[in-house]
């Protein structure tokens, strides 16, 4: 069972997608990801990247954030995050972006869009194969003071030069990796 844990939609039970390709969040870390991003949520702009079933861009507009994009390619994935937006009565704060990370960051770039929380939760794999740090990096979407969150498997080897390792939580078999700018821009 997934559901948002705290909030204004707090208990509401959300759809899980029927593929082994979504890992969806144990309540147990999404519990410490919340509690250690408390006082970054209120009137937060927030990407939820590779979104999977949304329950985390959900779980911070329940806390308070201003309004979430989510970005997933996976059809079942996609039909589910509209599912809990709708049972959660958030879709005027959200927009749903079907395509491949990278082109939606492009696009989100074109438009002038900027988030103060960026959560990354990619297939494994992809992390050994790219970096989706150097496309936010590249086109400028962390608003200035931003945090980004990546969720990866403890063995999984992840760096990024485009941005500072902060902190480092580990439960069980996943990491979060938070991130801020190394630098202002010029």
């Amino acid at each position: 069972m997934i559901r948002v844990i705290s909030g204004i939609y707090k208990g509401k039970r959300l759809r899980k997608v029927k593929s082994l390709l979504v890992r969806p969040m144990p309540d147990k870390l999404k519990t410490s990801l919340f509690n250690i991003l408390r006082d970054d949520l209120q009137g937060a702009t927030v990407l939820d990247g590779f979104a999977g079933t949304g329950s985390i861009g959900l779980e911070a507009l329940s806390r308070g954030a201003e309004s979430a994009v989510f970005i997933e390619l996976f059809k079942p994935a996609l039909s589910t995050i509209k599912h809990n937006l709708a049972k959660c009565a958030a879709e005027g704060k959200a927009r749903v972006m079907a395509e491949e990370f990278n082109r939606a960051v492009i696009k989100l770039a074109k438009a002038k869009s900027t988030f103060s929380l960026i959560f990354l939760d990619p297939p494994y794999r992809l992390l050994e194969e790219r970096n989706p740090l150097k496309v936010i990096y590249k086109r400028g979407i962390l608003a200035p003071g931003g945090l980004i969150v990546l969720r990866r498997h403890f063995k999984t080897k992840f760096d990024s030069p485009y941005f500072t390792l902060g902190r480092q939580v580990t439960i069980g078999d996943d990491t979060l990796l938070f991130y801020r700018e190394s630098a202002p821009r010029a």
